[in-house]
Formats: C-alpha cells, sequence, structure tokens
C-alpha cells in the first residue's frame, strides 16, 4: 500500500486486512467482482491466507464486516485511526426510494450485514491520485489502483 497512515489503520482493526483488501482489489479489477458480498464469497472459495475453514469460521466476512462498520463511524485512509467512533448512537441511511433506515449501534450486527449486502467496489477517477498508471520502484514495475467502495444504488 502506498498511504501508509491507510496500512495501519487496516492493520489495526486486523494485521491480515492489508492482504485481504489487495486480494479483493485484484479480483474486482481482475474478475469484474464489484458486491463486496460476491467477493467475500470468492475469498472464501480460494482462501489465499489458507485459514482452517474446515469449522466454517468466518473468517473473511468477519474481517470485512469490521473494516466497512469502521469505514462508516469515522475510519478515513489519510487519518490516523484509534477505534473512536464518530457515530455513537447509531446511523441513518436513506434509499434511493426515500426510505429511512435507522441503525442502533446496539444493533451492530444487523448493521454490519446491511453495509456488506449494500456495498460494492467501483473505479476511481483516472484523473485523481495517478490512478491506473505504471510507476516503477526500486527496479520493479507498479500499476496504482484504488480502493473506493460506495454503496449499491
Amino acid at each position: 500500500m502506498q498511504n501508509e497512515i491507510f496500512e495501519n489503520n487496516l492493520k489495526l482493526i486486523d494485521s491480515d486486512l492489508p492482504e485481504i483488501c489487495a486480494y479483493m482489489i485484484l479480483e474486482y479489477y481482475k474478475n469484474g467482482t464489484a458486491l463486496i458480498k460476491k467477493s467475500i464469497d470468492v475469498l472464501k472459495e480460494e482462501n489465499p491466507l489458507h485459514y482452517d475453514l474446515s469449522y466454517n469460521h468466518p473468517y473473511y466476512e468477519y474481517k470485512i464486516k469490521r473494516f466497512l462498520s469502521d469505514c462508516a463511524l469515522g475510519l478515513y485512509p489519510s487519518k490516523i485511526w484509534d477505534g473512536t467512533a464518530d457515530a455513537t448512537g447509531g446511523y441513518i441511511i436513506v434509499s434511493k426510494e426515500g426510505n429511512v433506515l435507522c441503525y442502533h449501534l446496539f444493533n451492530r450486527n444487523e448493521f454490519e450485514n446491511y453495509l456488506i449486502n449494500n456495498s460494492r467496489f467501483e473505479t476511481g477517477s483516472t484523473h485523481r491520485h495517478d490512478f491506473g498508471k505504471i510507476y516503477k520502484e526500486n527496479g520493479k514495475y507498479f500499476i496504482k489502483l484504488n480502493l473506493q467502495i460506495r454503496f449499491i444504488k
């Protein structure tokens, strides 16, 4: 990751999260898997981190739920995250149809399930942050890919 603060924020949530996000981004750009829920299914199937899935522990889903929840509650890529949520009572979401969905933090599981089922990857602007550019660093070539997540419309 190019942004060390964001990488450290991810590691604070879970030390494997930078690698998990990298696999999800690769899956998105390689195979077009935009839905977060579908991306988690691919992770479970491929199991790139070689977790013991024989007892059906939801490693990938659990870690991504925490990530999405922390993003919704105040985590920013360029600001050091200390785990303190900006929203302490709840979260209000207004759907495209105008329906108001209210999640109290007492309903954290329901809130996190909403985030998993209603989020997707999106391609960032090619004009911002040099997205899509190939660059050379220490004799190796890299391509800049951005992590951008939005609600499903």
